[in-house]
This record gives C-alpha cells, structure tokens and sequence, in this order.
C-alpha cells in the first residue's frame, strides 16, 4: 500500500490491470471477422530523424515516393513554432504540407502543448515558465495561429488536438486540465467547423471514456512489448484482440454512438530504457523484431479497426539507412 501512495503512476498500472481481469468473463464477446481492406498510414515526426543524424526532408520524400505512404499524421511542435515569444516560423510544418499535397495525401495535424514523441509536451520554455494563466493563453493563441494558417488547405482532412492527454505516466507535462482542453477543442470548432476534431487516448492504459466523449474521431494506440520506464522492466501486453473490441462497444453503447474510431499509434518500432538508435540489435529486437511487426499488423486487423497509423517510419529508414536493414521498410511497402 505505500508502494501506491508514493508513486501513484504504479497505482494506475496496477487498477488498470485489475480492470481488465475483472472485465475478462466478457472475453466471448462478439466475434470480428478482420476487414479485409484496411487502411494504413504514418505518423512522421522530423524531429525524430533529426535525432538520429539524418536529413528529415530526404526521409519524408522517401516516405512519400518510396513507402508511396498516402496518410499521414503531422505533429506541430510548439517550441519550435515559436522559440521565442511572438516569433513564429511555420517552415518545417510549410514543407511538410506542400510535399504532400503535391502527391495528393491526407494530413491529420496534431496540435496544441501535448503531441507526438518524447518529451510529449512539447512547450517553448517562455511558456513553461510562464505563470498557468499566461501560458493557457498562450497555447490557445498556437491553436488560433495554426488552424487559421492550414484551415484552407485542401491537404489538412483532420485536426487532432493533444494526443493522449489523460495519460499521465509518459512525458514532461503540465498537470492535466481538462477545461483547457475542453477550450481548444471549442477553439479549433469555432475556427473551422468544416473538419472534424480527433482525439486520442492509450489502448493498453486506459478505458477511453474521458477523450471518447470529446471526438468526432477517436484514436487508440496498440502496443505488444514496451518498456516501463516506472517498473524498470520489459512488459509484454496480453494479445487480447477482444479486448480494444469491448472498448470499442463500450464507447459506442453508452458515450458516442458509432464514432469513427482509428489506431492512431501502432507500434511498429523498439521501446526500451534508451532511445533505439542507441540500443544493441539484441535490445532492439526485444520489443520490435520483424516478426513482431507482422505479428503486431495481424494482430491490430483482428481488432476490427479498419485504418491504422503505424508508429516508426523513421525506425524503418534508419536501419535501411545507416544498418543496410531494408526488411522493415520493405514489409512496410507490402502494406502501403
């Protein structure tokens, strides 16, 4: 007990996975015969590559031309955005835009303090260390910058806002307030009523109600094997299909009736205790091998989930790149 009352992330692993026993008498519940035409996309960050040493733009229009990758999820980072207060540089997001549009993709933009890749929060440290008021504002007039610059883009299909913003145990954020994201919701609404607003929330740490409700669309990620920064430990999450299923059934019977509903985040890269280019091989193929992927795709298909956006483009072309491994890029052409 006092395990849990000094770490309360240990205690939301812990109720979560007392949820799901209880929950698994349910385990007949409706078969699902995998779609046969699935949709697959992307979620590409050029931080990501940056990271590893390579040329962001070359993987993007490899991405594009190679992968031949039609659906895409962009996230806006707000520190770089704006570095500093009132000066804004939209370049990277400009480019990313332009380059797909001239191969008539789709873009989900991710937007708000909270997007893809760690650190998650991504706010400029003028806004970090702003007071809570200043820095609400702030982020609302990002939200207001961005969609008002994209919304006359035929490229642009969905705005997300915030991604996974009920899940506490990963990433350097602010502490969750959910009428601020009640108001950029509101905000992008308002701004645009022509598109719909996607939200986001864990497959494995979570029950979806709270984001569900929120969303014209909702995304769920998928993961197999992760690595528990908390527990300091390798997880391997039961390969209970049924389970995004009852979700999934749940959110339709009793919070949004028929809600398109995506794997926004499935995992197609490693997850350890370092970032994967700086893993051994070993390492890496503890949590993402290449049978893994196919396994992990077969797996999201028996979900029901028709459209799927894989997490780890830029895994695949670093190991093509700089590891001479094509078979992660190669299988995911298959895909494409």
């Amino acid at each position: 007990m006092k395990l849990f009352q000094t770490n309360p992330k240990i205690a939301i692993i812990f109720a979560i996975i007392a949820a799901v026993i209880i929950l698994t008498p349910v385990a007949s519940y409706r078969h699902v015969t995998p779609p046969e035409d699935v949709q697959y996309g992307v979620t590409f960050s050029y931080r990501a590559v940056e990271d590893m040493g390579l040329n962001w733009q070359k993987a993007y229009g490899a991405m594009l031309d190679d992968l031949r990758a039609r659906r895409l999820r962009i996230p806006v980072y707000w520190d770089d955005v704006e570095p500093k207060k009132g000066i804004v540089y939209y370049d990277a997001v400009d480019w990313q835009i332009d380059e797909a549009a001239k191969r008539n993709a789709q873009v989900i933009l991710v937007i708000g303090q909270r997007v893809p890749r760690w650190p998650e929060c991504h706010l400029p440290d003028w806004a970090r260390m702003a007071d809570t008021a200043t820095r609400e504002n702030a982020l609302l007039a990002h939200v207001r910058r961005t969609v008002e610059r994209y919304k006359d883009s035929p490229t642009v299909t969905t705005w997300q806002v915030e991604n996974e913003p009920f899940l506490p145990l990963f990433g350097e954020c602010p502490k969750i307030d959910p009428e601020l994201l009640d108001r950029e919701i509101a905000l992008v609404h308002k701004l645009d009523p022509s598109r719909p607003i996607m939200t986001t929330d864990s497959g494995e740490l979570s029950l979806w109600y709270q984001v569900a409700r929120r969303a014209d669309v909702f995304g769920t990620s998928l993961y197999l094997k992760t690595y528990s920064r908390e527990l300091q430990h390798y997880i391997t999450y039961p390969h209970w299909a049924w389970l995004y299923r009852l979700k999934r059934n749940i959110v339709e019977a009793f919070i949004h009736p028929n809600p398109p509903m995506i794997i926004s985040e499935l995992q197609a890269e490693p997850w350890g205790p370092k970032p994967y280019y700086e893993l051994t091989k070993v390492e890496r193929e503890r949590t993402m091998s290449i049978d893994d992927f196919h396994a992990i795709v077969s797996f999201a298909r028996q979900t029901g989930f028709d459209t799927m956006y894989l997490w780890g483009v830029e895994y695949w072309y670093w190991e093509k790149e700089v590891n001479n491994q094509p078979a992660f890029w190669d299988y995911a052409k298959t895909l494409f």
